[in-house]
């Protein structure tokens, strides 16, 4: 790469089901020049999310789809190379939502500063970014975790659940992971200090999750759907809080589950144990209380309460790779690409 090209994954076309190499296109343009007021950004660092595969969809949700032929949507953590604006300097680094490219264009509006030499400045897009900052506030505001709860957590290896397990340990709870695998359940006990970790894989799964939950599930963070939280709903107890960020088995779905319609189900079960079941958006919902995330999170890895893993990819043509991986339970820890090295 030189420094006058700008390599760019677009959306090339919409996937049906799962993503596939082909929905993506890897292309060279022009670096862009900022005008007065604006910024140069160069992107270091690349936050990979589920969340995505929605956006490759021409349908109606939070946000608007990406357009065929344009960038790529996600976090990224960036440089000022070039600055006409007086708020940003040159060096200094930012996370930014500049999306899978080398370099984007900013007015300011909406950058948060790093300063000019961070130390993990990666950990903006994971730990103290958007899956540091859904877990804290899904888990302690919609959660309500009190002493002697029994929280179970799906993904739990995951950028989010990873963080929502062990926040929920430092509340008292009991924590019960759910990974996919005999070494990221072992991860989840041994490094992040779950009380136990139940393979989704495993034939006996609901079955194991039943047994480990004794006293029932008090609060079960959702991101992914499916067969998990079909095994959860019967464990539900009266007054359950079930905090929904999001259902990544159902991403690339392209019609309804088959079998029985077991909607009324859960409404009864909703309805005779008085279950709340709250999705939210994060920056949407809690934008405003970023900083007591911030601040609690930020104490709580000083002092080592808090391990995070990161899984880093090189190379921004890797991304669609590493993405679809993704979706398919991959990603060991939270996914970043190193788009580039820094300056």
């Amino acid at each position: 790469m030189t420094d006058s090209i700008n390599r760019r994954i677009v959306l090339a076309s919409r996937p049906v089901g799962a993503p596939v190499p082909a929905n993506f296109r890897l292309e060279e343009a022009e670096q862009p020049s900022p005008e007065q007021g604006e910024i140069l950004l160069r992107s270091v660092y690349l936050s990979l999310d589920p969340y995505m595969r929605g956006r490759m969809n021409d349908a109606k949700s939070y946000a608007d789809p990406v357009a065929i032929d344009e960038v790529m949507v996600g976090g990224t953590v960036c440089q000022v190379v070039e600055s006409n604006n007086s708020e940003f300097e040159v060096g200094e680094w930012v996370l930014a939502y500049s999306g899978w490219q080398d370099y984007g264009i900013s007015t300011g509006e909406g950058l948060i500063k790093l300063g000019k030499k961070p130390e993990y400045p990666s950990y903006a897009l994971g730990v103290m970014g958007m899956p540091g900052f859904t877990a804290y506030m899904g888990l302690l505001d919609i959660g309500q975790p009190k002493e002697g709860d029994t929280l179970v957590v799906a993904a739990a290896t995951g950028a989010v659940g990873s963080m929502v397990g062990q926040i929920g340990k430092l509340k008292g709870c009991r924590v019960i992971g759910v990974a996919g695998g005999t070494e990221k359940c072992q991860y989840a006990k041994d490094q992040l200090g779950f009380d136990e970790c139940i393979d989704h894989t495993a034939d006996d799964f609901a079955q194991q999750l039943a047994q480990a939950c004794d006293k029932g599930i008090d609060i079960y963070f959702e991101n992914v759907g499916g067969k998990v939280f079909d095994a959860v709903m019967p464990l539900l107890n009266t007054g359950a809080r079930i905090p929904l960020c999001g259902l990544i088995s159902q991403y690339n779905a392209t019609s309804l589950p088959e079998g029985p319609d077991r909607l009324s189900m859960l409404m009864g079960q909703l309805l005779i144990k008085r279950i709340k079941m709250q999705g939210f958006i994060i920056f949407d919902d809690y934008a405003h209380r970023y900083g007591e995330f911030a601040a609690d999170m930020s104490k709580w890895l000083a002092e080592g309460k808090i391990h995070y893993r990161e899984h880093l990819i090189e190379g921004l043509e890797n991304a669609p790779e590493a993405f679809i991986g993704l979706l398919e339970g991959k990603n060991f820890g939270k996914l970043v690409i190193k788009t580039n090295e820094p300056k």
